[in-house]
């Protein structure tokens, strides 16, 4: 039964933008094994790229709000799902693509076998000509319209100005 979570899990992450395309010796199955719990795949399968609350998750799931809420949060804590927190709100979940994701996120819980696993599932995967060609993450749509770019040189204090009058910088 935990394999058949994880295979679902994995065909849930392919049917995502980003893809996560299975390979002939399962390396895909056994990076999952080392991110989730089988309960915590079962219960990501039901994400979805749009945030939802836990009761909407929970239903879908078939599981107790207080569980979903439990699960969704540990899950959003190791970087397995985004979770949006506003205050004075109900804290919503989104599923998230394998790459550029899940993996990202993993970043201070790295190991040897991870990194391993997951460095071969690229190597053998995601750098295959054909497998991009089937799964693009990244599309060019052309609209044949020129976008013209004013780019100015600031001097040094006015750059600095600039950036100080501001505190959120993406």
């Amino acid at each position: 039964m935990s394999e058949d979570v994880y295979r679902r899990l994995a065909q849930h992450l392919d049917k995502m933008p980003g893809g996560f395309p299975p390979t002939e010796d399962g390396i895909e199955i056994r990076i999952l094994k080392r991110l989730f719990t089988p309960e915590q795949a079962d219960l990501a399968t039901h994400l979805v790229l749009i945030p939802e609350p836990a009761p909407v998750v929970a239903r879908r799931a078939g599981i107790s709000v207080p569980e979903a809420q439990k699960m969704l949060a540990e899950m959003a804590d190791r970087g397995l799902i985004y979770d949006l927190q506003t205050a004075g709100k109900d804290t919503l979940y989104m599923g998230f693509h394998f790459i550029v994701g899940i993996w990202e996120f993993q970043v201070n819980r790295l190991n040897h076998e991870l990194i391993a696993d997951v460095d071969e599932y690229i190597e053998r995967n995601l750098f295959d000509p054909l497998t991009w060609k089937e799964n693009p993450q990244l599309r060019a749509i052309p609209v044949y319209e020129s976008i013209s770019n004013p780019a100015e040189v600031l001097p040094y204090e006015h750059a600095e100005k600039l950036i100080n009058s501001h505190t959120k910088f993406a």
